[in-house]
């Protein structure tokens, strides 16, 4: 149900709109970023080895990640309302079957049904942004939304760490079954997306696919994908799962002052954000800064690869948080590079890259955590510079492979 930019319908509808649907952003930014604080009792508990550790936090993202292709064909065949109403219910009951999980093969089914559930949650605001704003404030109003469904990290900071410390890990679920209830009633409730009041033309399933499966052809793609696989990637990693372990590990810290730390980091992430957003320069200057911000951030991590001082780790990850917010940057860099015709799939696309990449690097530092401490190795030094490398050669794909046509073609600035 696409709006002509031409007939905008009213800002404080599409507002409204937005924001509840942002409901369901903020809990699946609270179920990406668990692993942070549940990790050292969920290690103590169910006896865990960095790997299993690893799997446990990646779950969550490689089915995430994996059903972007579906939510995307979903939105742009039958709208956001009945996407997100349909899907998002599985979260609910991932949540409560981790609760309850007996052992770690059913904490891990838990936590694929919450990436299931949380498949629809930016995407839906992603493209509701791009259909019912006008298209100059697309990267200001994306990193807005960015920023304030990035708030349910401040979850699984001090307040998860204080339920988990006074109660157990599952009643961490139980809180966060609970919360994901009351996004689905409130989206339920007022979530319509404004009438175009134009007839509009609906593609079969089987043409949506086609049209997605040539994207996969639009040459551009892969140096888009080639920066989404690794840059929220590197940040979930070290904020959704390491994060926690380095403090309490390396540094000697209980989990109260841990998930203080996790909070503070967090917001300034946030604040990042919009900042970001607010400052984007136009389209090659745009991905100047991003790239950019790919590569400080991956300095910023070898540094804390060598284990200097406790201080040394924090004011890195305090930077690092800084100049996350480079990654607002890719949404406007995609909407820029296809067709609004194919927007849906456009971001599906890209979200799929960015919650791959998440899935993967969380599994392969866990793999190379466990082996560093077969080794007698501290694992932080090989993880930390695993997700530096990896960034580097993210940054290296963007920069060879095929732009824009209009970047390549020097008119975009």
């Amino acid at each position: 149900m696409p709006v002509s930019e031409r007939t905008p319908p009213g800002l404080h509808a599409a507002w409204v709109v937005l924001l509840l649907l942002t409901t369901g952003f903020f809990m699946s930014q609270a179920f990406r970023t668990v692993a942070a604080i549940m990790a050292p009792p969920l290690q103590a508990q169910m006896q865990l080895t960095p790997s299993q550790l690893g799997l446990f936090a990646a779950a969550y993202h490689f089915a995430f990640g994996g059903l972007q292709l579906v939510m995307g064909l979903a939105l742009d065949l039958y709208g956001v309302r009945r996407t997100v109403l349909l899907v998002s219910p599985l979260m609910i009951v991932g949540s409560v079957l981790s609760a309850l999980a007996p052992n770690f093969g059913v904490l891990v089914a838990g936590q694929v049904l919450i990436g299931i559930g949380c498949a629809p949650a930016f995407l839906v605001c992603a493209v509701f942004i791009a259909r019912h704003f006008p298209a100059h404030r697309y990267a200001a109003v994306s990193s807005i939304i960015l920023a304030v469904g990035s708030l349910g990290m401040l979850l699984t900071g001090t307040p998860l760490a204080w339920l988990i410390a006074r109660a157990s890990w599952r009643a961490g679920f139980w809180a966060l079954a609970l919360l994901s209830l009351l996004a689905w009633i409130l989206i339920a409730w007022r979530v319509h997306e404004p009438a175009s009041g134009q007839p509009v033309q609906r593609e079969s399933a089987a043409q949506a696919l086609r049209t997605f499966v040539s994207l996969f052809r639009v040459r551009h793609t892969w140096g888009i994908m080639s920066l989404a696989f690794v840059t929220y990637g590197s940040f979930i990693a070290l904020r959704g799962l390491w994060m926690g372990p380095l403090m309490t590990d390396r540094h000697g810290w209980d989990l109260v002052a841990t998930g203080n730390l996790v909070v503070v980091v967090t917001v300034i992430a946030l604040i990042s954000l919009p900042l970001f957003g607010r400052a984007d320069p136009g389209a090659r200057r745009r991905r100047r800064l991003m790239l950019g911000g790919a590569v400080v951030s991956a300095l910023l991590l070898l540094v804390m690869a060598l284990g200097w001082s406790t201080r040394a780790d924090v004011v890195m990850m305090l930077l690092f948080a800084a100049i996350s917010g480079y990654v607002t940057l890719q949404y406007p860099d995609v909407k820029d590079a296809y067709d609004p015709a194919v927007m849906g799939r456009a971001f599906a696309l890209f979200t799929m890259a960015l919650f791959m990449g998440v899935a993967l690097v969380q599994w392969l530092t866990g793999l190379i955590a466990s082996a560093a401490l077969a080794y007698g190795v501290d694992p932080f030094g090989p993880v930390f510079g695993c997700i530096a490398g990896l960034l580097v050669l993210g940054a290296l794909g963007f920069i060879w492979l095929p732009q824009p046509p209009a970047l390549a073609r020097g008119s975009a600035g």
